[in-house]
């Protein structure tokens, strides 16, 4: 068991604060947010690069706040490997090894084994400038885990990485975690990273945990608009609630359920909302009228933004469909979406 409780770090121009959190043997955790939120601060908090200024990190039932990073039994691979340069393969995976006093049969078979995972026996006499990307990431793999550390930091480790090498290492980092039982410990902006290795997740934003679970309550029970924003609901609305009816920007919304009279906020994912040229006949109780306001090419998606009265709302929808609809600005529309598709907080 991995627990960091209630940690503070205190920079000049920035802070962590209250950070809390655990990993279980073997779970993969990712940590999202954006681009200077805290991740790597926090990364580097654990590993022993950074002093905390309040709170406690434990390891096995050691606390390790105040060890330096080689007591701790913690390894950390960073987005840009971090090899040294000057070291074949071979050494830079065994650089680790004499930091721990690690030798024997038990070693080597550990070696070997990493090695055939990874397939990196063909690369051992190999320097890092003659290794492409994937082969790097690799490497630093293998010498983060030759030391068998009670828990892996991984710094955006997909980040640099081209397509295909990006799927090889996700698998093996999948199969790494599973088969050795060494929780990991990931940062990233990537959703499609998170869905792909993650069992639990952690946002952070501006250096405090907003909300931490499984991925499917993080994705469809968000519980503060920062998070519904950065997990892709695009559609939220603050609202006033009463009964089954919550009103936005004018609008009347029906609700999943009655409410009591308060106020907060809703949101809507971007695919639950149906576009059509004809007024929408269906289960869905909430039909509006509007017009396209901005379509923005995403690649294999498009993202139109309607105007209702007042509001707003953005769907996605498939290039086919968009030639279907022959939507553009100012085309009047019908939008509808189910009531099950609308989230409270």
């Amino acid at each position: 068991m991995i627990t960091i409780k209630d940690l503070y770090v205190q920079l000049p121009d920035f802070s962590l604060e209250g950070v809390t959190l655990s990993l279980k043997k073997g779970e993969f955790f990712a940590l999202i947010g954006p681009t200077g939120a805290g991740k790597t601060l926090l990364l580097e908090t654990i590993a022993g690069l950074l002093p905390a200024k309040k709170g406690q990190i434990w390891i096995k039932g050691e606390e390790v706040t105040t060890l330096p990073p080689e007591k701790r039994g913690i390894s950390i691979v960073y987005q840009d490997y971090a090899l040294f340069p000057h070291l074949t393969t071979k050494y830079n995976i065994e650089y680790g090894l004499s930091f721990h006093k690690k030798r024997g049969e038990d070693v080597k078979k550990y070696f070997n084994w990493l090695i055939e995972r990874l397939s990196l026996a063909h690369l051992l006499n190999r320097y890092p400038d003659t290794l492409s990307g994937g082969e790097k990431q690799r490497v630093a793999l293998a010498r983060a885990m030759i030391i068998k550390p009670s828990l892996l930091l991984l710094d955006e480790p997909l980040s640099a990485l081209d397509q295909n090498f990006r799927e090889e290492i996700q698998q093996m980092l999948k199969s790494i975690n599973e088969e050795t039982k060494v929780p990991f410990l990931m940062v990233t902006h990537d959703l499609a990273e998170v869905l792909s290795l993650a069992k639990s997740v952690g946002v952070i934003n501006k250096g405090k945990l907003e909300q931490i679970g499984e991925i499917k309550e993080i994705f469809y029970s968000p519980r503060t608009p920062f998070v519904a924003k950065f997990v892709g609901m695009k559609n939220i609305f603050f609202a006033r609630f009463k009964k089954n009816r919550a009103l936005i920007n004018g609008l009347t919304i029906q609700l999943p359920r009655e409410m009591q009279e308060s106020e907060g906020f809703l949101a809507i994912r971007p695919e639950d909302i149906i576009i059509s040229r004809k007024v929408i006949k269906s289960s869905a109780r909430n039909n509006f009228q509007g017009s396209v306001k901005e379509i923005i090419n995403q690649g294999f998606l498009f993202e139109i933004h309607i105007g209702v009265g007042e509001a707003e709302f953005k769907a996605l929808i498939t290039p086919n469909a968009l030639v279907e609809l022959e939507l553009k600005r100012d085309t009047n529309v019908s939008i509808a979406f189910k009531s099950t598709a609308i989230h409270i907080f």
